[in-house]
């Protein structure tokens, strides 16, 4: 039995007893959602926990102030950004900045994949707040976030991965290992988070590009279409796909055949959604 082999069955007899280590959400992603479970939350109390984390803060006052929110009046303080931005907002923006910290490690070759995934995650995620801006009912923050945890399986198995550096050399075998693993352990983290189950839904359920779950868009499927426009213009595998037969496009009313990278009226929001993680 290969390396590959022996990695790969280890991996899935953790995941399957529970035994493989999930990655935690950072401190300050906990305390906001906390804060804002309480039903007698204000935006006064919720500045408060948010304002021991200067950076955080800030980075909402940013966003706040985005022209993706198109607000008429400068906001220049952060009870006022939570009040425009909303609570709901506020807390799946907060986990997703405060994730970004989760896509680091010491060992060179491990930090650069989970940077790729990282980047990658920011564009799925910019494309997925615009499409359910544009094309659905749904709420473009829980679409952004969605868009930001679709890959987040990959996680620990880089962390195991640090153990066996042999194993990262060989970059096909292990992204192959990868691409079988992580929308398994994806699903069990989002679990172990408590995410609500339409986005547990996602990481198992975004590459599975016949999936046809009713009439009316979801966050899966805001997700597939948001991961396939990310590869428009590549020479990815999945650029090969006929996407008019992904249904997801369908529900959106979406045409497979734009690219929204170059749509007017997208482009200019998809790069406006990427500067509340730049």
């Amino acid at each position: 039995m290969s390396l590959a082999d022996d990695f790969l069955k280890e991996l899935l007899d953790a995941l399957e007893h529970d035994r493989l280590t999930l990655p935690t959400l950072p401190e300050v992603a906990l305390r906001i959602r906390e804060a804002v479970d309480d039903p007698n939350v204000s935006a006064g109390r919720l500045a408060q926990t948010i304002g021991n984390d200067a950076a955080l803060a800030a980075r909402l006052i940013k966003v706040a102030n985005s022209p993706l929110l198109r607000g008429r009046m400068v906001v220049d303080n952060l009870q006022s950004a939570i009040t425009r931005l909303g609570i709901t907002f506020v807390r799946n923006l907060a986990t997703g900045l405060a994730m970004e910290q989760m896509f680091q490690a010491t060992h060179e070759l491990v930090d650069a994949r989970l940077r790729q995934s990282w980047e990658h995650s920011i564009e799925v995620a910019s494309i997925s707040h615009v499409l359910a801006s544009h094309y659905t009912r749904l709420k473009p923050d829980q679409a952004t976030l969605a868009g930001l945890v679709h890959e987040i399986g990959i996680l620990p198995i880089l962390a195991c991965a640090e153990d066996t550096p042999a194993l990262l050399e060989d970059e096909d075998t292990f992204n192959s290992i990868l691409d079988q693993l992580h929308p398994k352990v994806g699903t069990a983290i989002l679990k172990a988070w408590d995410f609500p189950p339409e986005l547990v839904e996602v990481p198992e359920g975004y590459l599975n590009l016949g999936r046809n779950n009713g009439p009316t868009p979801d966050y899966v499927d805001v997700v597939t279409v948001a991961n396939l426009q990310s590869y428009a213009g590549t020479n990815h595998p999945l650029t090969q796909f006929d996407w008019s037969q992904v249904p997801a496009f369908a529900k959106l009313g979406l045409s497979p055949e734009i690219d929204v990278h170059t749509a007017e009226e997208l482009a200019e929001d998809i790069e406006c959604a990427k500067q509340l993680f730049g």
